[in-house]
């Protein structure tokens, strides 16, 4: 199968989107990420009351643990052309 290759690809092609890209479109892209890449979430949630930051990352991880590595790079493939779709739409 070509995923793995598609998958690299488009890890790649989510560092040109533009800073208008959403918070939650990012965080979804993360945990597809660490899904597709480490698999199920393997650390604890942060604890720290100003590390809003990791404890959101970690929940959009934990989010998505239930998929498999395929899956999540299938799902991060879509949301990413999604993403560029619309950042060349509002770009037009």
């Amino acid at each position: 199968s070509k995923l793995p290759e598609e998958f690299e690809e488009h890890a790649e092609k989510a560092k040109t989107l533009p800073d208008t890209t959403t918070n939650e479109s990012k965080l979804c892209l993360y945990g597809l990420y660490k899904q597709a890449t480490v698999g199920p979430v393997n650390t604890a949630r942060p604890g720290g009351l100003f590390d809003m930051a990791g404890k959101a990352k970690w929940d959009a991880w934990k989010a998505v643990e239930a998929k498999s590595k395929e899956e999540a790079m299938a799902d991060y493939i879509t949301k990413v052309k999604q993403l560029l779709e619309e950042a060349a739409a509002a770009s037009a």
